[in-house]
């Protein structure tokens, strides 16, 4: 291989300086069969001076054999190196092929130019800056072109060459030439993410040579760059997002008792030493304390550098979560719509259990609906009840736990996520998020930017904040008879609100649980999910519930996340016993006081401590009332 640097030869430690500094663009090289996708890589490369000798010596062994250019060397050789690709001359699978100039490190992705390979070509697609739409000079403007093109503008692909190969067939007319331009520009005014300002024409011929790496001479009308001055000199650093910080935790470090860090890459943003950073979902901030790496610490860090950042505060985070600055967070929500493109032989069915991975994070969800099939090669929208392999769709998806997250075109690596099957563990889709057509209650959206009703909408309604107030004690220690009070003054004034008695919960949902305290734990945690699905229907719920440990008040407070206020009767056991409203204490064994067959332990982290022994019921009404004006939720 003859390298284009003398530099390698001459000082080896300064060339691999250079080349660590050189910027990388990966692109991709797509369109119609038969254009000439590969041979177009193999001429980058071999006009580039990146083709060992050797393997330049079994291509053209090769190309006398299998090869479809006659007595030329066949190039296409170099990235199809499948059998079944060989025997037939076409492309399968994706193949990468990584090559250097003086200028620029680059990483292309051979994509197939058959529909039945759509899956294929969007996973070379995903990571490219750059686009290679080949056509045929011959043939113009094609179905495969327009597919994918599509594919390209909707992976995000800022950038795109039209490269009219085989131009060496028409005599390199300029009227064909600009006849193929005028027919790409109309079709591109209809896809929105496609700025017409980016794309670049080139006529050339990938077998011959001509405007790849080398002018040609045989197009003397041609005045603009040549493929490799477009791909050496194209615009990508703007590209970067280096506003909005996303950072997603991937490894909570702990390889000391004095050092707890957490690793990951930055996708997006810039991050300094004392900035203000909050951990979503929790909602949990803290100041950046310092910013570690294997070379040392560093005062800021940027997209793709791999970091590990401590924080002044031991908040709570874990792997899956997303730091972010405070000022500027991600969306937060459990429902979202994206557009889909199926992988899978098996058809994607609404309803199904997936696992969606969105950057670090897991979380089992559903398609709930279809919103419409697109027909990739019209861009025509049809209705569909299940999608098939390669085809592509816009749906709305549903998930178990909330996530944070971005519009794809904004961040590519917080607005993608991957579909993986339950059983077989294998991808089986990959979607990019559309923000914009939130369907979640809880995004926080204003007036008029979704068609569901957001939190903030229900809040002006009902002129209350959503809460859950939890009245947790020994039985007979007045919770029932508390929450029925304040739900009774709460409704007298307007409030929306409901009690969720435990006893009640026990003649239905939790019917057959026994009465010690992994039952009572677990009709706790069925309370707790009723009440959270009011809280996001904006009402107010009002528990009752004996609750008797403090794991299983913990477990029901992380289901109701920050929305969940703790009130603690503290009767005395003598006064509980004598009430005995369910007779359980009649039925006591003894050894088992307080309670029966179960132990209590009294929480330590109340809000409101209240001893209904001494104090009226009125009075007890009265502290709730207050507690929710302090905390400003009525």
């Amino acid at each position: 291989m003859s390298h284009q640097s003398e530099l390698i030869s001459e000082d080896i430690l300064a060339y691999l300086a250079q080349h660590e500094r050189k910027e990388l663009l990966r692109f991709l090289t797509c369109g119609n069969v038969d254009d000439g996708k590969s041979t177009l890589i193999g001429r980058l490369l071999h006009d580039s001076k990146m083709i060992y000798e050797d393997h330049m010596e079994a291509i053209t062994k090769d190309s006398k054999k299998v090869g479809t250019t006659g007595e030329e060397v066949d190039l296409a050789l170099l990235v199809d190196g499948l059998q079944a690709e060989r025997e037939q001359g076409i492309t399968i699978d994706v193949a990468y092929r990584y090559f250097s100039t003086t200028k620029r490190k680059f990483i292309i992705a051979d994509t197939p130019g058959h529909e039945q390979y759509t899956r294929n070509m969007a996973t070379g697609a995903s990571t490219c800056d750059l686009a290679i739409i080949l056509i045929d000079a011959r043939y113009g403007v094609q179905t495969q072109t327009r597919r994918h093109s599509f594919i390209a503008s909707l992976l995000g692909i800022k950038h795109i060459v039209v490269a009219v190969n085989k131009m060496d067939l028409k005599d390199f007319d300029q009227g064909v030439f600009e006849q193929i331009c005028a027919d790409y520009r109309e079709f591109a005014k209809g896809l929105e993410l496609l700025d017409g300002n980016s794309v670049q024409f080139v006529p050339m011929s990938a077998l011959k040579g001509d405007n790849v790496v080398n002018r040609s001479e045989r197009s003397p009308w041609y005045t603009g760059q040549t493929l490799m001055e477009i791909l050496e000199s194209v615009e990508i650093a703007a590209d970067r997002n280096l506003t909005d910080l996303r950072f997603p935790v991937q490894l909570v470090s702990r390889p000391n008792l004095n050092f707890r860090g957490f690793a990951g890459t930055i996708a997006s943003g810039v991050v300094h030493k004392g900035d203000e950073l909050v951990a979503l979902p929790s909602g949990k901030s803290s100041r950046v304390k310092s910013i570690v790496t294997y070379d040392g610490e560093l005062e800021s860090a940027g997209p793709g550098q791999a970091v590990t950042l401590t924080l002044e505060d031991e908040i709570d985070i874990s792997r899956g979560d997303l730091l972010t600055h405070v000022d500027n967070r991600a969306v937060l929500g459990d429902q979202f719509e994206a557009t889909l493109v199926w992988m899978a032989e098996q058809p994607m069915q609404p309803g199904r259990k997936y696992d969606i991975k969105r950057a670090t994070s897991y979380s089992p969800g559903s398609f709930t609906r279809i919103v419409h099939r697109i027909d990739v090669n019209t861009l025509e929208q049809q209705s569909a009840g299940e999608l098939a392999l390669n085809e592509i769709a816009r749906v709305e998806l549903s998930l178990e736990r909330p996530i944070a997250f971005d519009d794809y075109q904004s961040n590519r690596t917080t607005g993608a996520f991957i579909v993986i099957d339950r059983m077989t563990n294998g991808t089986v889709g990959a979607g990019m998020i559309v923000a914009k057509g939130l369907i979640g209650q809880n995004t926080g959206s204003k007036h008029g930017t979704s068609a569901h009703v957001t939190a903030a909408e229900r809040a002006e309604r009902f002129g209350q904040q959503p809460v859950t107030v939890l009245f947790t004690g020994l039985s007979g220690s007045g919770k029932s008879t508390l929450a029925y009070a304040v739900e009774r003054k709460l409704f007298d004034t307007g409030r929306a609100c409901y009690v969720l008695d435990g006893k009640v919960l026990r003649q239905d949902l939790s019917k057959g649980l026994s009465q010690d305290a992994a039952g009572r734990a677990e009709n706790l945690h069925k309370g707790a999910r009723i009440a959270r699905q009011m809280n996001e229907a904006g009402l107010i719920a009002l528990g009752a519930f004996v609750a008797p440990t403090e794991e299983s008040r913990a477990v029901a407070r992380h289901i109701l996340g920050n929305r969940c206020l703790l009130v603690h009767l503290d009767a005395p056991l003598s006064v509980c016993q004598a009430r005995d409203p369910s007779g359980l204490y009649a039925a006591n064994v003894e050894g088992t006081v307080p309670g029966v067959s179960y132990p209590y332990e009294a929480p330590t982290d109340a809000d409101l401590l209240l001893n209904t022994a001494e104090q009226d019921l009125d009075s007890c009404v009265s502290q709730v009332i207050e507690l929710l004006r302090q905390r400003s939720l009525i």
